[in-house]
């Protein structure tokens, strides 16, 4: 029999899908082009074909057919005498193919050859997968859970291929059963031994950045942007979302009629909460913003330091910190500003406060607006400044300042 049995290693082929036809012929090629080398020191007059479907493969040499005496390549020539005893109508100047025996390589090589075959195979296989893998670095799949162990979780996608999900990169409230289908974004691509591990993560902020893509068409359309996520897995995220047209407002885009959208969101993240702010590059702005749901009163700012003083009410400081102090340690990574929060210790002059909203009548609504800018929403807040404070953070007149001042005192006094 001159063929040799590959049925197996063709079966390995025909399950690496992404494998292709003709890098497979390449492969076999080599490898037993590599086989002839040994035994014949050339190949270049051998052909090697391959039968993927039967999962055979033959062997054919080439060589000239010269005049007896005149062989000067054993490789490339042949004798006219020993030519004829193969086929008698052979004639000089014709090429003879003949069929290679793969009997006359040995078991031992065709063995090794066989094993060469399947080791390529894998080795091929291997470098798929993690080209596949390494360009969806960052994207959201949907995978097989296969074994659950106490320091990670092995799942499965759709070719069969193997990831991982460390206990690290759960959600603490994640529990998985075997069989059931789960989402995750891929993290990164680590090599073990030489064998690719594909890293999953259901705890970092890219996991909730494609959720939201997925959930919110206007992201996915760019026509609202993600500027910055921070989470505490299990606990509370705070997303900074931004609008590129006007007509859209990024927070209800994303939070959906009644939490339509956050909803599907938060119960994958198993109760997160989620707070989705409105960005801006008013400092002052953004840090009021980022202790949601919490309301300060006023704050003291050193841009050099990046460090900020927020004072609240007695009421919204345990607000403002969060539970084991998860919400303000997420303002300070969101901002970038090391906040420190104090309680607001006036007594009884702050037992209540005025919206500035509701002076529209006495003071034009653009001033309003200018002091809500900078933080200043409230008549505490306006107060507790001075007028060259005020005047420092706003772009509004002294003597406009003054009489706004004067406007919020006298209604203090009503009081």
């Amino acid at each position: 029999m001159a063929s040799i049995n590959l049925i197996e290693a063709f079966q390995d082929f025909k399950d690496a899908e992404n494998i292709d036809r003709p890098t497979m012929m390449k492969v076999v090629e080599d490898v037993f082009k590599t086989l002839l080398r040994k035994k014949f020191g050339d190949d270049n007059n051998f052909d090697v074909i391959v039968n993927a479907e039967k999962g055979d493969l033959e062997i054919i040499r080439r060589r000239m057919i010269v005049e007896d005496g005149e062989v000067m390549d054993p490789l490339a020539e042949i004798a006219y005498s020993d030519a004829v005893k193969l086929e008698p109508d052979f004639e000089v100047g014709e090429e003879l193919y003949e069929e290679v025996d793969m009997l006359d390589f040995g078991r031992r090589a065709i063995l090794a050859a066989k094993q060469t075959l399947a080791s390529r195979i894998s080795d091929l296989k291997k470098n798929v997968l993690v080209k596949k893998y390494s360009d969806r670095i960052g994207d959201i799949i949907s995978a097989e859970v296969y074994q659950v162990w106490k320091k990670e979780v092995l799942l499965l996608d759709e070719e069969g291929s193997e990831l991982i999900l460390p206990k690290s990169e759960q959600i603490p409230q994640d529990y998985f059963k075997k069989g059931e289908n789960i989402r995750a974004v891929v993290r990164r691509v680590d090599m073990k031994n030489n064998t690719p591990v594909i890293i999953l993560s259901r705890t970092s902020p890219e996991f909730l950045a494609k959720l939201l893509e997925i959930e919110v068409p206007e992201i996915f359309d760019g026509l609202i942007t993600i500027r910055k996520i921070v989470r505490e897995p299990g606990e509370r995220a705070k997303v900074a979302v931004e609008s590129f047209d006007d007509r859209i407002d990024p927070v209800g885009a994303c939070v959906g009629m009644k939490g339509s959208r956050i909803h599907g969101i938060v119960r994958e993240l198993k109760n997160e909460n989620i707070d989705v702010i409105n960005f801006t590059s008013n400092t002052q702005l953004l840090i009021q913003r980022s202790l949601t749901p919490a309301k300060i009163s006023y704050m003291e700012l050193d841009n050099d330091k990046r460090h900020a003083e927020v004072y609240l009410k007695a009421d919204q400081v345990s607000l403002a910190i969060g539970r084991r102090g998860v919400n303000i340690k997420l303002a300070c990574e969101l901002t970038g500003y090391e906040l420190d929060v104090y309680r607001d210790n006036e007594g009884e002059v702050e037992e209540f406060d005025i919206d500035m909203d509701e002076f529209t009548d006495e003071i034009e609504p653009w001033i309003i607006e200018a002091l809500k800018k900078v933080g200043c929403d409230t008549a505490r807040s306006v107060l507790n400044l001075t007028v060259e404070e005020l005047e420092r953070r706003t772009d509004l007149e002294k003597e406009t300042i003054i009489d706004v001042r004067r406007i919020l005192k006298e209604e203090f006094e009503k009081e």
